[in-house]
């Protein structure tokens, strides 16, 4: 890759022989002769891409044109920016804006708010609920309602895009003072109207975590009446379903019956075939999915790892398969080792050592691997990481997630085509959640680019070593702005926007 600047001469190039181009215009940034994968799931072609201030202006053979600063991608791949569906950033963008774990994987965007747990509306004078405490420390939920949590943002100026979901578990929390049981009809009408004031405010949608002990005891008809709002604000729903274990079916059926009846979009967040039983079941679930998709809209989002992560769940306690413990607030000491080693050294039981070690992290080693990528292959899977910033020893999808599809799953395995991968990242991705002239390279889009060598990039990120750069990332345009270069940050202040009901806020 080669990079020049220069100066821009006083009557530039025309754009095209279009006239609704003004020969007048000066171009920011040019990148020629790199290989262009629009985001669409087409075939990439040799194509250059002329950027002015925040959008894409042209797109062809541009090679005769001038500009501020001229990008060589030859032997590169130019992509729209990644947008990563399923985080848990609402924090960490605020925290770390230049979000290097992710800005260096080309992810220009994220959704926050997922499996339920949102950083809006939360305040709160004690430590904040399992798992929404995987967000962050009890100090820095702050935000009695999202307009303030976008003020925030707007002053941090974060480098990569956010839209936000509101977090069933967040709203039960604000308004009930046991959350091991149904609300009652005045606490749904509670969380109705957190609920309506967020989406007012530019929430793109409403999630759920119900595998949760603190939503669990949420029967279908408390959840159906917050769904029900979506509809009037054009918002989805995004669900951790019920249980992704062996009653699956009946968890999928319950996530369907509420969209149908609120006539918004489905979306079932990290779907897998959880636990030893249901391995092998990934058939099985898409074939009901996709029966299901005849009467309305359902997608659902996966990461690229046969392993999960979350907070140590005592339901989720077995012999099946390998628990590793990441962190312990009662035994820091014992993080970084399995919970199997952990039980046999206090000579105890694995429930019982579980239950010692609570509240901590654990990573579960509880999926098949031809069960992901069966689902990576589902046409309306989306790539999400499902990371956790906070998490002290990560799983690597937070680091590692979209260089591993397209390096160890498109390229080295096969399970999908390079342009595929690519669309699973960026067009299908923002055409689910609405985020308007993004995900795609088209004239008169943002500019969320990402310039990578598709036969070097790699994830580098481990279970051992979960925190590390991944390779072949080597330039990343979030609104125009080049924001990442050469494994680092390029500019002192991100380019970040709030994304809301197809508009920026």
């Amino acid at each position: 890759m080669h990079k020049k600047t220069m100066e821009v001469p006083n009557n530039a190039a025309p754009l095209n022989n279009s006239s609704k181009h003004s020969t007048e215009i000066t171009i920011d940034t040019l990148i020629i002769n790199a290989e262009l994968c629009d985001g669409s799931g087409d075939k990439s072609v040799q194509q250059d891409v002329a950027i002015k201030g925040d959008k894409i202006i042209a797109i062809g053979d541009l090679k005769h044109w001038s500009a501020t600063t001229l990008i060589d991608g030859e032997g590169l791949l130019l992509a729209p920016g990644f947008i990563d569906v399923h985080t848990h950033d609402d924090l960490e963008v605020l925290r770390n804006p230049q979000m290097h774990n992710k800005i260096s994987q080309g992810v220009t965007s994220v959704i926050v708010g997922n499996c339920g747990i949102s950083a809006s509306p939360y305040q709160s004078d004690k430590a904040p609920i399992d798992p929404i405490n995987l967000l962050g420390k009890p100090e820095e939920f702050c935000f009695p309602n999202l307009q303030a949590y976008v003020t925030k943002f707007k002053q941090i100026k974060p480098f990569i895009n956010v839209a936000a979901l509101v977090g069933h578990t967040s709203l039960r929390a604000q308004v009930m003072d046991s959350l091991d049981r149904a609300a009652t009809p005045g606490e749904i009408e509670q969380m109705v109207l957190l609920l309506r004031s967020a989406l007012e405010q530019g929430a793109k949608g409403f999630s759920t975590g119900l595998a949760y002990h603190n939503a669990n005891c949420a029967p279908t008809e408390e959840v159906q009446a917050l769904v029900q709002l979506l509809g009037d604000y054009s918002a989805i729903y995004s669900t951790h379903l019920r249980t992704e274990f062996d009653g699956i079916i009946d968890a999928l059926d319950e996530a369907f019956s509420v969209g149908k009846k609120a006539e918004v979009p489905v979306v079932i967040s990290h779907l897998k075939c959880a636990g030893k039983n249901n391995w092998g079941r990934a058939g099985e679930i898409l074939n009901h999915i996709e029966s299901n998709q005849q009467n309305q809209h359902i997608s659902c989002d996966c990461y690229p790892y046969n392993a999960s992560s979350s907070t140590l769940d005592l339901a989720q306690v077995t012999e099946d398969f390998e628990i590793y413990i990441t962190w312990s607030e009662p035994h820091p000491e014992k993080a970084q080792q399995t919970l199997a080693a952990i039980a046999e050294q206090w000579q105890v039981s694995l429930l019982e050592a579980a239950k010692r070690l609570q509240p901590a992290g654990a990573v579960y080693h509880g999926m098949f691997e031809e069960d992901v990528r069966t689902i990576m292959r589902a046409p309306y899977s989306m790539i999400g990481s499902d990371g956790l910033p906070c998490d002290p020893h990560p799983h690597p999808r937070l680091w590692g997630t979209f260089p591993r599809v397209l390096g160890h799953y498109c390229r080295d395995e096969n399970v999908l085509a390079l342009a595929q991968g690519i669309h699973k990242m960026t067009g299908l991705s923002a055409t689910e959640f609405k985020l308007n002239q993004r995900g795609f390279i088209r004239e008169g889009y943002f500019a969320d680019l990402v310039l990578f060598d598709p036969k070097t990039i790699k994830d580098v990120a481990s279970f051992t070593n979960p925190v590390a750069t991944s390779q072949g990332i080597k330039c990343v345009w979030v609104n125009g702005q080049l924001s990442y270069e050469n494994n680092a940050a390029v500019s002192t202040q991100g380019a970040g926007r709030f994304l809301t009901h197809n508009e920026v806020c």
